[in-house]
């Protein structure tokens, strides 16, 4: 099977799931090779990528009975076209696997159409995104399932004793409400000075610090920029809440990672996590941007031991059924395995 997706030099959900799924019996029994389409560089180092990763397939596909293209926004989607369109003129089986959730709705492109109508499968991350996708394709023919990604970390067995700060893993953007973060989390940092927030990931940092310094809570905000390898794990396993206060998801691997590491989280109903969430047992929720009720779910996690001791262990047991790379690898084995018996 070709897989078509961005580089695993990537930074993101698609990258992590695939690199997961690489280590699974999936890989090896279904001889999976991936085509990297995308690459985070210039511009010119991106298009060359594209004409290589065009080249490497045109070759390759031949060969090949089964094609897996992983699609996001509209960009995403319009460099994958070309691999679908070469697959199906040659009669090979396509599973598009979107890897957007409650944005959709709002970059919803006529192309989407033509990849979910033709395509073999249409693999989703939540069923809240497959009765959008479904709304919106009113009708037209279209295979869709639905694939969770999976937990991806493996916490090590080393007991490591949890720090007072509350982890925010991601890209400091907009969309992931890192902003949101820092102004609840000033209306309550008084009155517990020996906690912190602390952001690993890239973006928009300098803000994010001008912002802390107007706020009056510098001292207790810490911005680490990309963290990876054992420097990620060390800061999952320390921290004592985890928090993704964003507006728009497919599946967040953030969280699963925060579930994996068995932390509390605070989060939106996002992308597909409704589909899992059940607020005060297995999460804290709050509405996108509403910074007076984070705030308040912030409080009940710091002041209340026996409240984060009881979404950690709910947290865990996600990881461990519903989200088990295991289990994901059997419902992908089986979907593989159903198509080229067609």
């Amino acid at each position: 099977m070709l897989v078509v997706a961005t580089s695993g030099k990537t930074r993101g959900g698609i990258t992590s799931v695939i690199h997961a799924l690489k280590t699974c019996d999936v890989w090896k029994a279904y001889h999976c090779r991936w085509i990297e389409t995308h690459i985070d560089r210039s511009a010119g180092k991106k298009l060359w990528r594209f004409f290589i990763s065009l080249i490497q397939f045109t070759f390759l596909i031949p060969f090949y009975d089964l094609v897996h293209i992983y699609l996001a926004t509209p960009p995403s989607t319009y460099r994958k076209y070309p691999f679908f369109r070469l697959a199906k003129l040659l009669r090979k089986k396509v599973i598009v696997h979107l890897h957007i959730g409650n944005q959709i709705e709002a970059v919803w492109d006529n192309l989407y159409v033509k990849f979910f109508t033709r395509a073999d499968v249409v693999l989703v991350l939540s069923h809240v995104t497959e009765r959008v996708v479904k709304k919106l394709l009113n009708g037209k023919a279209a295979n869709v399932k639905v694939l969770y990604n999976p937990t991806v970390s493996a916490p090590g067995t080393a007991k490591v004793s949890r720090q007072p700060y509350i982890l925010f893993a991601g890209t400091l953007d907009r969309n992931k409400g890192f902003r949101d973060l820092i102004r609840s989390f000033a209306k309550i940092a008084n009155d517990h000075p020996a906690w912190k927030i602390v952001f690993a990931g890239n973006g928009e940092i300098d803000e994010g610090k001008q912002l802390a310094k107007e706020l009056g809570v510098d001292a207790q905000t810490v911005f680490l920029g990309w963290v990876g390898g054992e420097a990620k794990d060390k800061l999952f396993k320390e921290a004592s809440v985890f928090c993704l206060p964003s507006y728009a998801e497919g599946f967040p691997m953030a969280v699963l990672d925060a579930w994996a590491y068995g932390l509390p989280v605070i989060t939106t109903p996002a992308g597909g996590l409704p589909d899992v969430l059940d607020d005060g047992k297995n999460a804290l929720v709050f509405q996108p941007g509403d910074t007076a009720h984070l705030s308040r779910c912030l409080e009940r996690l710091i002041s209340d031991d026996e409240l984060r001791g009881a979404i950690s262990g709910e947290s865990l047991k996600l990881s461990q059924t519903v989200f088990n790379i295991d289990h994901i690898n059997k419902q992908l084995a089986d979907i593989y395995k159903e198509l080229l018996q067609q």
